[in-house]
């Protein structure tokens, strides 16, 4: 698995550009790598109903089984990618592809929502490996004026993986029961790990190794205490009180220990002068709303049509099949765009607009919106996330050296990680107090003693009332919109990013430098 560690063409000089069959076989394993982690994540948002009602487990348990696996890959996200620019990608990309399968393993043999918790958050951190290599990968062997291209395969091959993920996972719910929607996972990893051994030869430059520890740890802190504080917030202590200072202080204080360690460090994890271009900040601030958008559509529209609507897994992966066209058309239909032309503001400005429209029609929906209508608000939805979640990066990339592309990439998948992590909790959390203040008022409207008969802490409707589980269903329904009306206002950020962001032209080299600067570069280095 250890492939020669030399100045290679894989990040070498325009002469040295792999040609686009070469790319090609290294995007097939790359690609069943990939597929491996989004079909697990999609099977679960369809399962997770089953799920937490079988193993008795709450509204809060519901969205920390989605946030265990979001935090652990958010977490690492910048780890794995400056390891690619530390040591050899290729081990890096299998040794990811064995953690999440370990975790998968694990996954389906929990026997309640604490082993499920702990098992997701081993699937996230190979999964985190998986996402951020991936890109690394692809910045290193592909200049940034054709990467849009490449993209755009990327892009559909993780709609397809959408795709089948849901019905997958329903199919698999109805007919096997949802254990076997992470074991399934099993082949697809195997096939990764064949298809990586045998089409991905990447080479890498060598560099002194200076792992920064301090910076992991604290960067860790920051970014997982505010997501613990928001889940239990407003139920197990209040919003504004002792408890949240304590929460937000720690991690104000790890944000602060973080700053310093990056700034000092000679390799540090987010390198201070990736942050220092004002295309990365602005593309920092956009992937944080595209983030909310991509983890929390998937995480709440399955609950809203299994659980408000009463469709079974199955039809709810068929409902939500609109969002992943759109994804598939707004990520492919940019990337052919921007490869052919060299514009990418435009476009991204149009997804922008899109996504906010998307949101916001999102925000109106109630336990009486036409399935029609849901279904023309999720491809608007869709076709802004497609055209945003790759170009983010794409944009970074083309500021740095392709000895800076993994951190660089890193960069903006941990903020757009961050981003969907802590709207997920947040808006699960917001999600499960206004449901349980619509129970309570439903019951008392109905005449309905409130105690004794469940107000949403079971997702079980065989153990409610039939008169209880419909105020429920009503109250998930009505409550939905709300969810998707905040991250329509979140996703006006990534609108004013965007538009701010300067213009900038796409290099048609995989070197930020000229020939012979890069190869000075690479003396040095070797």
């Amino acid at each position: 698995m250890s492939d020669t560690t030399t100045p290679a063409r894989a990040a070498g000089t325009k002469n040295d550009e792999m040609s686009h069959r070469e790319i090609v076989e290294v995007l097939v394993g790359l690609m069943s790598a990939l597929f491996v982690a989004i079909v697990s994540a999609t099977i679960v948002s369809t399962a997770l109903p089953t799920i937490i009602a079988d193993l008795d487990g709450t509204q809060t348990q519901y969205t920390w089984v989605v946030t265990a696996s979001l935090l652990a890959m958010t977490v690492t996200s910048p780890i794995w990618s400056k390891f690619s620019d530390l040591y050899n990608k290729k081990f890096l990309v299998q040794l990811a592809i064995v953690i999440f399968l370990v975790g998968s393993l694990a996954a389906g043999a929990v026997q309640n929502v604490p082993e499920l918790l702990a098992a997701r958050a081993v699937q996230g951190l190979g999964m985190g490996g998986l996402v951020s290599l991936a890109q690394s990968i692809l910045g290193s062997i592909i200049p940034p004026r054709q990467r849009g291209r490449y993209s755009g395969y990327l892009a559909a091959t993780m709609a397809v993986a959408t795709v089948s993920g849901p019905l997958l996972g329903g199919v698999v719910v109805d007919a096997f029961g949802w254990r076997w929607c992470f074991w399934i996972a099993i082949p697809f990893a195997l096939l990764g790990l064949v298809m990586l051994q045998k089409f991905l030869h990447l080479e890498t430059i060598r560099r002194e190794v200076r792992i920064d520890y301090w910076g992991a740890l604290f960067i860790t802190i920051a970014a997982s205490l505010p997501l613990v504080w928001v889940s239990f917030a407003g139920n197990d202590f209040a919003w504004w009180s002792v408890e949240t200072a304590e929460f937000l202080g720690a991690a104000l204080v790890a944000l602060v220990a973080a700053i310093f360690v990056e700034r000092s460090h000679p390799d540090a994890l987010v390198p201070p002068r990736i942050l220092k271009s004002r295309i990365t900040q602005l593309a920092i601030l956009g992937s944080l709303a595209v983030g909310v958008a991509q983890f929390g559509a998937s995480v709440f529209l399955s609950q809203y049509f299994q659980v408000a609507r009463d469709h079974s897994p199955t039809e709810a992966g068929l409902l939500m099949l609109p969002l992943i066209a759109g994804n598939m058309v707004g990520a492919t239909g940019a990337g052919q765009y921007i490869t052919r032309t060299g514009r990418w503001k435009g476009i991204m400005l149009a997804g922008s607009a899109v996504l906010v429209l998307g949101l916001s029609l999102m925000g109106t929906i109630t336990h009486a919106t036409p399935l029609w209508h849901l279904s023309a608000f999720m491809v608007l939805m869709g076709l802004g996330t497609g055209a945003l979640m790759q170009n983010l990066v794409l944009v970074v990339q083309n500021t740095v050296d392709v000895t800076d592309v993994g951190a660089a990439s890193g960069t903006v998948s941990f903020f757009r990680s961050l981003g969907g992590t802590i709207g997920v909790a947040a808006l699960g959390a917001l999600l499960a107090s206004r449901v349980t203040d619509k129970i309570a008022a439903g019951m008392a409207q109905a005449g309905i003693p409130a105690s004794g008969q469940g107000t949403g802490s079971t997702l079980d409707f065989d153990k409610l009332p039939p008169a209880v589980a419909g105020i429920v269903r009503t109250a998930y329904a009505d409550a939905t919109g709300r969810i998707f009306l905040i991250a329509g206002v979140i996703a006006v950020l990534t609108f004013v990013a965007v538009a701010l962001m300067p213009v900038t032209e796409l290099r048609t080299t995989i070197r930020k430098e000229e020939p012979a600067e890069a190869e000075e570069l690479e003396d040095a280095l070797v």
